[in-house]
């Protein structure tokens, strides 16, 4: 389990159960690698500011992590994390290796509002 203080998404059923009981969700699937958690980091003080999305992370190397691994917009990505934004249940975007705090803001404004 990754050590952060988001919400841990262990398995495909919960992944999915998720997906479905919510509009917003960022996804943020990784290791706790140098590129990882800024990344977690970011979404932990925005989780404060954006209460209608929801956050969560995944651990890369867990079987059920194929969920997010798998999907199309993240099958040329080389650079860890994976970071999925989804709406009603659907990939809005999806992004690879570091983010800023502002770079993650611009995205959740976009197709989340604020």
């Amino acid at each position: 389990m990754l050590k952060t203080n988001l919400n841990h998404i262990l398995s495909e059923e919960q992944y999915k159960k998720i997906l479905q009981e919510n509009e917003n969700v960022m996804i943020c699937c990784g290791r706790m690698g140098p590129m990882c958690i800024p990344v977690y980091q970011a979404m932990q003080e925005l989780e404060k500011e954006y209460k209608h999305v929801k956050f969560y992370d995944m651990e890369f190397d867990i079987p059920d992590a194929k969920v997010i691994r798998n999907l199309p917009e993240c099958k040329s990505f080389a650079g860890l994390p994976f970071t999925v934004y989804y709406k009603n249940g659907k990939v809005v975007k999806a992004t690879s290796s570091i983010q800023t705090k502002e770079q993650i803001k611009q995205i959740l404004d976009e197709y989340f509002g604020n």
